[in-house]
């Protein structure tokens, strides 16, 4: 019986790792179960056993290939006694999953070029904006501890102040997949760094 359930888990992982590369690859709309369970090795009978319908997989795997992400988000929410380095690390994490992670990359990729965002998209949406209220709410929370401490001097309120690191980040990432040759993600994070400090009005 615990082979069965280690077989079964496996095969999920299987699924979900084919469906995250062809639903980057080739969008939604194209991405069919068939072809999934091409790409797995598999028939359609093993993902029918994990999830219901495309809809239940493709939110199955933006969960997946994000949990990097609100790991993060929890990582940096415990930091809030040494804001600055709370920051520096989610942007450092933020930059440096999206050079180097496959699959946190291709969860962006996913989300953000290859998808129509119609009303069957609701449950993943709803996730989503979640984590990026979550996301902000963060930035918020650092921002406003580190202008208590003086570090950060701008006079901007810290919702503010929040919602334009999270923007700055989305537009560097959205940038960077439409047009990967444009910039170097790795050589240029430094540099993406000091700008993000720059715009919240702290030189740390």
């Amino acid at each position: 019986m615990r082979r069965t359930k280690e077989d079964a888990e496996k095969t999920r992982q299987t699924v979900l790792d084919a469906a995250l590369t062809l639903f980057s690859r080739d969008g939604y709309s194209l991405t069919t179960l068939s072809r999934i369970a091409k790409e797995a090795g598999c028939s359609r009978g093993p993902i029918y056993w994990h999830f219901q319908t495309k809809d239940d997989l493709y939110e199955a795997v933006l969960a997946y290939s994000q949990e990097p992400l609100e790991a993060l988000v929890a990582e940096c929410r415990a930091m809030n006694d040494t804001p600055i380095d709370g920051l520096n690390h989610f942007i450092e994490r933020w930059l440096g999953l999206l050079a180097n992670d496959r699959k946190y990359r291709q969860s962006f990729e996913i989300l953000l070029n290859k998808t129509e965002l119609t009303e069957a998209m609701n449950r993943t949406l709803k996730r989503e904006r979640q984590l990026t209220r979550s996301i902000i709410a963060l930035f918020q929370a650092l921002v406003e501890r580190a202008q208590r401490d003086g570090r950060i001097t701008s006079e901007e309120a810290p919702e503010d102040l929040g919602l334009l690191g999270y923007t700055y980040l989305m537009g560097i990432t959205q940038t960077w997949l439409f047009s990967p040759r444009l910039f170097s993600l790795k050589h240029q994070a430094p540099f993406f760094q000091r700008q993000f400090w720059r715009l919240l009005g702290s030189g740390h």
